[in-house]
């Protein structure tokens, strides 16, 4: 894909620019931004008011056009992953971003990590008060024939006030069923080894049913590189073994102490798990 780039601004320049192209995110006292629209989608912010602990719930809606994709935290060999940033001194900072189960998408021109779909990228937020605001502004890559950056300025201020907020929670329930599970006992990694070279990845994988299809494996490594090729693998009914190609790593590298990451999609379900190397 070719990537079209564009530098960064201030958020006043950022909001000046999405206003001239009709696209601004205004300030409203509600728990979900309007939607800030782009040639190959549209993104808004979502959030429910703050916890007494000032704990926030909320999250990223993208929506991708037909033909359109957007990226995982790790693109795969182009892309631009997710990057969204609280404003320094708003009295609200960000404390996790998580992300949905997405696709290997491998068709001859490109081979990605992705979303081809809407998804909604849960975040949690901490607050300093009661009665907040979320000054925030989200960077993404979506992509079809060349990749656009995406990016959008929202403000949404945040009631304290303790009423149900259906519209959101139903959103949000339904981005946290999309995320991958963790490991449990019928379905985790139950060994992983490293060649003495370091260029092929060992996974002895417990899978939750029978069947005879590989499993799709997306394995990440140092941060900004992941792996999916398969080069050996073996199904027998609810037990997998594979080997994962692992290209390329950083110079002088060392796996001593590192913690990598196994994402393994079986049917409808997936599950997530580290990876620890002594």
């Amino acid at each position: 894909m070719t990537i079209i780039s564009f530098a960064s601004g201030s958020a006043r320049l950022l909001c000046l620019y999405a206003a001239a192209s009709g696209c601004l995110a205004g300030t409203a006292w509600a728990e979900m931004s309007p939607w800030v629209d782009n040639e190959g989608g549209r993104m808004r912010l979502i959030a429910l008011p703050p916890e007494r602990d000032g704990t926030v719930h909320g999250g990223l809606q993208i929506e991708p056009k037909a033909g359109w994709i957007t990226y995982w935290r790790e693109p795969g060999n182009s892309g631009i992953p997710p990057q969204i940033s609280v404003a320094p001194g708003s009295g609200m900072t960000l404390t996790e971003v998580r992300y949905p189960v997405p696709k290997h998408i491998n068709d001859g021109k490109v081979d990605d990590i992705a979303y081809d779909a809407p998804v909604i990228l849960p975040l949690t937020f901490k607050a300093e008060d009661q009665a907040a605001e979320i000054k925030a502004t989200a960077f993404i890559g979506i992509c079809k024939d060349l990749c656009v950056p995406f990016q959008a300025a929202f403000s949404l201020l945040l009631s304290s006030a303790k009423q149900s907020r259906p519209e959101e929670e139903a959103l949000l329930k339904t981005a946290e069923a999309s995320l991958p599970e963790a490991a449990s006992a019928d379905f985790k990694v139950v060994s992983h080894r490293l060649s003495p070279d370091m260029k092929e990845l060992w996974l002895d994988i417990a899978l939750p049913g029978g069947g005879d299809t590989a499993p799709a494996v997306i394995v990440t490594g140092p941060s900004g590189y992941v792996f999916t090729k398969q080069l050996m693998s073996k199904r027998d009914g609810k037990t997998f073994s594979t080997s994962v190609a692992i290209g390329k790593l950083p110079k002088n590298y060392s796996i001593s102490g590192k913690r990598w990451s196994a994402l393994v999609i079986d049917g409808d379900r997936a599950m997530e798990t580290p990876l620890a190397f002594e």
